[in-house]
């Protein structure tokens, strides 16, 4: 190994996502991946629980701010606008980040392992924002309910933001999914 460099952590997920992306996930070790970033593969572990861990980093930090969120609008704030507001703001962390974005969308749905993955972390959202309406005093099912579709225009705008590859922001596309919800919640 040649001398400590920093952002291991950083390098261990660019080096996860080119494997994948070339090789495969299931054709990619751990010890690929450790040495494309040169590390130890004790120090991959000592950051990632297992291989599919490693696209799923920060997940916790979005829940995390998706919650504090909710929490902190004003109290006069619908249930749904203080969770729209959430998953938009959450869209908006992921901004800089569109070719990485784009290119770890693309190895998740090309494996099942990781599309499970991704759908236990957008239930880690739906459940954190839940129960930060719980905690604004919306009762279930309303909480249940309102987080379950800031998800799904999550989701949605997401999708349509790295389909698109055109250089509108992924906010916006939230936006535009909490507007077409709330246009046909109407009708």
């Amino acid at each position: 190994m040649a001398r400590w460099e920093p952002d291991a952590r950083g390098r261990m997920t660019r080096a996860a996502l080119d494997l994948y992306a070339e090789q495969g996930f299931e054709q990619t070790t751990t010890a690929q991946i450790a040495e494309r970033a040169g590390v130890t593969e004790r120090t991959y572990f000592r950051h990632f629980a297992d291989k599919r861990e490693v696209l799923f980093d920060g997940s916790h930090e979005l829940e995390a701010l998706v919650a504090r969120t909710i929490a902190d609008a004003a109290d006069d704030v619908a249930p749904l606008d203080a969770a729209g507001a959430a998953f938009v703001r959450v869209a908006g962390e992921l901004e800089d980040r569109r070719d990485f974005a784009a290119r770890r969308a693309a190895v998740v749905a090309a494996t099942p392992r990781l599309r499970e993955r991704e759908l236990l972390k957008l239930a880690a959202l739906r459940d954190d924002a839940a129960a930060a309406l719980r905690d604004r005093g919306v009762p279930d099912p309303a909480a249940s309910m309102v987080a379950e579709v800031g998800v799904a225009a999550f989701k949605v705008g997401f999708e349509a933001w790295i389909a698109s590859g055109q250089a509108r922001p992924v906010a916006d596309e939230v936006r535009d999914a909490l507007t077409v919800l709330r246009a046909q919640a109407e009708v």
